[in-house]
């Protein structure tokens, strides 16, 4: 049997698509590359170049490939771009969503892994975050993600289709073998813009607020590294094909950094001295996200094998030197 990755070409589908084929699964790939890159899906995944709403084109693949179980990454990310376009993100992540999972349905498949985001949690919930911290998303991206999570919900409860959602926190870092990376050319995440600036692709770095109640003022995230949250899909396929009841699981280290640390970092890792830009907050952004990853160390035995921030940063400065080559 075949797992459909929707999105398999983007940041970390690449990665998860990667880490699936290291271990021997069978992968199809759709994805509409509006955002990936096909030469970073793995080359013993079958790829389709589509639109996850065209159903039609999902069942074929779904029959084609004999596909028995679903990660569904496909759709937009940045929280910023979000609250100017929440239609596009009601659509993208919520429109296109339900699709997937009526064709899931109609399918008979019974499994499906959802990527779903921290900032689902409310902003003054205290931290670090537990599945069942208080939920209240303060962007269209949150909420579009938490739409989702409910739809997976009550149709796990009304079909035989089971979940998993796993809610990530900040995602950093490259493949140690160098097969793929960030590699959206404007991407927000901190660590891939500190890096660029570092190589002087970017003249400086923005830091979007320095007034936030944290230690230093700016906001603090949990980094965790891409390779480690592919390692935690694989773990939660296997316990759904085991078996195992829906539910959702945060994905993080447990500590958090700011974005001051987090450049004192690139700089150390780089030797570079960054020029950084002090900007006032975006819309959107919360000022401390923290995980709590006991859950999924104890059911499903996450173990992380890349948490030293300086390793994280060090794969993703190879990644971005290797794309500029």
């Amino acid at each position: 049997m075949t797992i459909l990755v929707t999105g398999g070409a983007g940041y970390i589908g690449s990665h998860t698509v990667h880490a699936l084929l290291d271990r021997g699964d069978a992968v199809v790939v759709v994805d509409d590359l509006s955002t990936g890159k096909k030469a970073q899906v793995g080359a013993g995944a079958h790829f389709i170049q589509g639109d996850i709403a065209h159903t039609a084109l999902l069942r074929q693949v779904i029959a084609d490939y004999h596909v028995d179980s679903v990660i569904h990454f496909a759709g937009s990310i940045v929280v910023p771009e979000s609250v100017a376009d929440p239609l596009t993100y009601y659509d993208n992540n919520v429109v296109k969503s339900r699709s997937v999972i009526a064709t899931c349905v109609a399918a008979g498949i019974s499994q499906i892994i959802f990527s779903s985001t921290a900032t689902v949690y409310a902003e003054n919930a205290p931290q670090p975050l537990a599945e069942t911290s208080p939920k209240a998303p303060i962007s269209p991206y949150a909420r579009s993600k938490m739409m989702t999570e409910w739809m997976l919900e009550d149709v796990s409860k009304a079909t035989r289709l089971r979940h998993m959602v796993l809610r990530y926190f900040n995602v950093a870092g490259a493949d140690p073998m160098g097969r793929t990376g960030q590699s959206t050319p404007k991407a927000t995440h901190l660590i891939k813009r500190a890096a660029q600036v570092a190589l002087g692709q970017v003249p400086h770095l923005d830091i979007f607020g320095t007034d936030y109640p944290t230690p230093d003022g700016t906001g603090v995230r949990d980094y965790i590294h891409v390779s480690d949250l592919a390692a935690a899909h694989l773990l939660a396929l296997d316990a759904l094909k085991g078996g195992a009841a829906s539910t959702s699981y945060n994905v993080g280290y447990g500590k958090g950094q700011s974005v001051r640390e987090v450049i004192a970092g690139v700089e150390r890792v780089t030797g570079k001295t960054l020029h950084v830009k002090e900007s006032p907050r975006r819309p959107g952004d919360p000022p401390t996200l923290i995980s709590d990853p006991r859950r999924i160390k104890r059911e499903l035995g996450w173990k992380p094998a890349h948490e030293d921030l300086d390793g994280i940063i060090r794969s993703a400065f190879a990644w971005e030197k290797r794309l500029g080559a």
